[in-house]
């Protein structure tokens, strides 16, 4: 299983995770980051393929994927 972290003081909710992400693992959520823009949130994430997509695309370098093995 992943373990997903997206960083509030460096996402700035540009929401392009969502759309690279190849399993659909990112969502819209209510949570704001510093900026006071939305930020991603991650469902099911027992379903991650550890492509990388999410960020190595991220501008900020906001997201970090590990493995939780």
């Amino acid at each position: 299983m992943a373990k997903i972290t997206i960083d509030k003081v460096y996402c700035k909710g540009c929401d392009i995770c969502l759309s690279v992400c190849p399993k659909k693992i990112f969502t819209t959520s209510k949570k704001r980051n510093n900026y006071g823009s939305n930020m991603p949130d991650t469902q099911n994430a027992d379903q991650c393929v550890f492509c990388g997509l999410c960020g190595r695309m991220c501008p900020d370098g906001a997201i970090d994927v590990e493995s939780e093995i």
